[in-house]
């Protein structure tokens, strides 16, 4: 863990590497160190990207020595083709990606803030993002409220043959993820910084009063009977639910729930 003056500090420093050895265009900070600072905490960590010069990206990807300059590391993992997960010896965690400037046209990213750029580079655009849209957003409640119901179902006919683990990621996890992709259409969401790739980061300040259901409607690997009945009433508040849909998907989860009761 770090503090919002270590990251930002390192961050600086990586430009700094970056500039005396002058095989990059820019530093582009993401996420909490990009434009949305003020939301930074002791469990933030760095995101960014580097774009190189031509010719230069698999050096920055196999040797990390540009990173070791700046602070040694205690840990990489090589988790993308592009770019690794790293934790620094003084407990800063990373994760970032190298490019060369051609590949940005085609890779999603939201809006990021210049870290440094070179005094020659001429496309200071490239920080307002590229192609990224709320992929898991959508505009109409019909094909994501029927997807969690459905997810109900299936999920409760996979308890019943003992295959609990696909039960619970069903229900608790594809059947709320449905959900969420529609969440902005039935509560008002409270302006605080949406993720583009990611529904559920921040939910809890964007969207307090689903908030506080949410925790019923993912009981636990035993408790996926109680949970798909939460979420069934939920979505019955708000949505025509089919009835005949609904009572099966109450009938399963109530056997099995009086099963273990």
């Amino acid at each position: 863990m770090a503090t919002k003056e270590q990251l930002l500090t390192r961050l600086d420093e990586i430009g700094g590497v970056l500039e005396r050895r002058g095989e990059a265009l820019l530093l582009l900070g993401l996420g909490s160190v990009g434009v949305e600072t003020e939301r930074i905490d002791e469990y933030s960590d760095l995101d960014f990207f580097v774009i190189v010069k031509p010719g230069y990206k698999q050096a920055y990807i196999e040797h990390l020595d540009w990173l070791e300059e700046v602070h040694p590391l205690a840990y990489s993992f090589r988790n993308t083709a592009d770019g690794y997960k790293v934790l620094f010896e003084d407990g800063i965690y990373g994760e970032y990606a190298i490019f060369e400037e051609d590949e940005m046209n085609h890779i999603a990213y939201a809006e990021g803030r210049i870290i440094w750029m070179d005094s020659k580079y001429e496309k200071p655009e490239i920080a307002k993002g590229g192609s990224g849209t709320e992929a898991h957003r959508r505009e109409g409640l019909d094909f994501s409220l029927n997807e969690a119901l459905t997810n109900l179902y299936v999920g409760l006919c996979r308890y019943a043959r003992g295959e609990k683990l696909s039960a619970s990621r069903f229900v608790q996890s594809y059947a709320v993820d449905s959900i969420l992709s529609v969440l902005h259409l039935l509560e008002k969401e409270e302006a605080y910084f949406p993720d583009v790739f990611g529904a559920e980061r921040r939910m809890e300040k964007r969207f307090p009063s689903f908030a506080q259901r949410v925790g019923d409607m993912m009981l636990g690997y035993e408790r996926t009977p109680e949970s798909a009945l939460h979420i069934l009433r939920y979505l019955e508040e708000v949505y025509p639910v089919n009835d005949r849909m609904s009572a099966e998907i109450r009938r399963l989860a109530e056997h099995h729930r009086s099963i273990r009761t």
